[in-house]
């Protein structure tokens, strides 16, 4: 009889601890943390260095004469037709540049992909110049002694002020570049005679002003990249990101008359006019740091 009492009491406990249990509230995982990813955008300063190859294979170098031969000034009109002088001659040119330096301000309207607009102001060390000689043919007129020509045309550097239109697709940035440029020129003319003697120099050195256009591709490093492990410079001055990029520019910036007069250490009198052209293209490649956004 007391073990049927104690069984059944036994039983009746596990009962009502099965009920107390699912009374309880029951443990649940917490709910997951979401990061959201930080979505790139090109808006924000950019600086940057680069380096550079111009070539130009279009630029002329013309001479006309200033007299004809009247009051007994020298026929410097009939020079340049009998050849004595040259009418023209190509001026090609080419070279690596040394480095250039740039800056400028994006916006983008959209994070992620999207329509990209900014300005950007930069300077390139070309060094570009080029010595060209010319001989005239033998003639009477010269006691059958080819005439020496020589030209010298060279730019310096080269600046540029432009605005920028393109489109992103998130790192990746296409875009059209044009603007105003302008440029360190020299230009150097000197005729000779027979005997070697200087009997007609000009030159002009200065700055020449003009335009310029083109495009290019940039390309913003992720953070992950292992390219980023050489940033140094980027994380002491606090940039956001570091870019890559490749340009073409096409430049002009015009021409110049520059007048060719006698020296006085022939007896060669009058002037000759030789008009300079200055235009080319040039291929850039380099990085910038950007700093502000992400």
């Amino acid at each position: 009889m007391f073990t049927k009492l104690f069984m059944a009491g036994t039983a009746a406990m596990l009962v009502v601890g099965v009920a107390s249990a699912a009374d309880l509230p029951r443990r649940e995982a917490p709910p997951a943390v979401f990061t959201p990813i930080p979505v790139f955008t090109w808006t924000g300063f950019y600086g940057g260095t680069h380096s550079s190859y111009s070539f130009s294979d279009s630029q002329q170098i013309r001479t006309v004469g200033n007299n004809n031969g009247a009051g007994g000034i020298t026929n410097t009109i009939g020079n340049v037709q009998t050849l004595r002088r040259p009418p023209s001659i190509r001026s090609e040119q080419d070279g690596l540049g040394n480095f250039g330096v740039g800056v400028g301000y994006n916006y983008q309207f959209t994070p992620g992909s999207g329509f990209v607009v900014g300005v950007e102001a930069d300077w390139t060390w070309t060094d570009l110049r080029k010595n060209y000689l010319y001989l005239g043919p033998a003639l009477a007129a010269n006691n059958g002694i080819p005439d020496p020509s020589s030209f010298r045309q060279g730019l310096n550097w080269l600046g540029t002020a432009q605005g920028r239109i393109g489109y992103a697709f998130d790192r990746v940035l296409v875009y059209g570049t044009g603007g105003f440029a302008y440029g360190d020129v020299n230009y150097n003319a000197k005729f000779y005679n027979g005997a070697l003697n200087l009997a007609y120099l000009g030159r002009n050195d200065g700055i020449e002003t003009g335009y310029v256009y083109g495009g290019g591709i940039e390309y913003a490093i992720p953070t992950d990249s292992f390219l980023n492990r050489f940033n140094f410079i980027g994380n002491f001055l606090g940039a956001s990101a570091i870019t890559l990029k490749a340009e073409y520019l096409r430049y002009d910036l015009g021409s110049r008359n520059v007048r060719v007069a006698s020296t006085g250490l022939t007896p060669a009198t009058g002037s000759y006019t030789t008009r300079f052209e200055t235009e080319g293209s040039m291929v850039r490649a380099g990085f910038n740091y950007k700093f502000g956004g992400f």
